[in-house]
């Protein structure tokens, strides 16, 4: 198929006619192209689709960098951050519930080398000292100068200190922090990681009971709490708090007359508990009786006693047969000699 001419002509450039008629045009139309403006060519691209999206790409990278740190703060607040602290910076008001000799038990020494070697499995938990205490938002894990309160991890932060180790370490739950049964709470979270670890003795166990009910008790929300309801708190049986109330009220008789206290079993510390109450029921009948006085006189062949114990007086005479008329003028002497020398009570 041909096409035309007319069809193939460049339309674009003037026709033979035009340039005749019109001999500068295709000039000026070169010109036009080819010779741009010199000075828009020399001034430099600013902005730009390219720079906005890179501002906008900033400031998406600084928005998500605040929610990162304000979630690590918030993190660390609820305990679900861990922190690196110095041992000095932790103090321990509250005191350990094990036995005095608690560093010297295989048990300490075991785990000793198990961190000394491995390093520290378990985070320990604090409360910071000051209660309004927050991390820095710009720097939320940096903690210098922050001075914290041990809760539980006693061994592990007596550990860090003798090898001079950083402490991992998380924050406590502050829903008790500032409430008044708060060392009540400081106990109980104390006994809680305790007893789910089982390494405490029936001694040590029966001791952090006591303690904890008598703390409670005597705080000023819960002067009413009961045996029963603080077992359903704390979560064992109704006996164990009463055992765990004795042991605390009889634990330093105990200590002096079983030297093996930590030690003894269950069964063995309930009959070393039951035989202190004995003794002191014993004791205390004893103390309780009031001494009996007794003093005899002659009346001819006859002898009188008479006998005083716990305020009462007992006059008696063998072989005497008195009438009314005889005993109403004893009683006359009686009553005139305690009415003239009285009484000692």
């Amino acid at each position: 198929m041909k096409l035309k001419r007319s069809l193939l002509k460049d339309t674009s450039k003037p026709s033979d006619d035009e340039s005749t008629k019109n001999p500068g045009a295709e000039t000026e139309a070169m010109a036009e192209v080819v010779s741009p403006n010199p000075v828009a060519d020399a001034k430099p691209r600013v902005g730009g689709a390219g720079s906005a999206w890179k501002a906008g790409a900033v400031e998406q990278n600084k928005a998500a960098l605040g929610r990162a740190r304000q979630k690590m703060v918030d993190d660390i607040l609820n305990g679900h951050h861990e922190l690196s602290l110095v041992s000095a910076m932790v103090v321990d008001r509250l005191g350990t519930d094990r036995r005095v000799d608690w560093q010297s038990q295989e048990a300490f020494q075991s785990l000793k080398n198990s961190i000394a070697a491995n390093g520290q499995d378990t985070p320990i938990q604090v409360w910071p000292s000051d209660p309004n205490w927050k991390p820095d938002p710009l720097d939320p894990e940096n903690v210098d100068g922050v001075q914290f309160e041990l809760i539980t991890g006693r061994r592990r932060h007596a550990i860090a200190e003798m090898l001079d180790l950083p402490l991992r370490a998380v924050l406590a739950s502050p829903e008790k922090r500032g409430t008044e049964d708060e060392e009540f709470e400081l106990l109980f979270m104390r006994f809680r990681e305790n007893e789910e670890r089982e390494n405490l003795g029936p001694f040590e166990r029966l001791l952090s009971i006591g303690e904890m009910f008598e703390n409670l008790k005597a705080s000023s929300v819960s002067r009413d709490v009961t045996a029963v309801s603080f077992a359903k708190r704390i979560g064992v049986h109704e006996s164990i708090v009463s055992r765990g109330r004795a042991v605390f009220r009889d634990r330093e008789q105990i200590l002096n007359k079983f030297k093996n206290a930590y030690d003894l079993s269950f069964p063995d510390l309930q009959k070393a508990v039951s035989s202190l109450s004995e003794v002191k029921k014993t004791k205390a009948k004893v103390a309780a009786r009031p001494k009996k006085v007794v003093v005899t006189r002659s009346v001819g062949s006859r002898k009188l006693s008479m006998s005083s114990q716990g305020g009462k007086l007992s006059v008696s005479a063998a072989g005497l047969d008195l009438d009314k008329q005889g005993l109403e003028g004893l009683g006359d002497v009686i009553a005139a000699y305690l009415q003239e020398h009285g009484s000692k009570k």
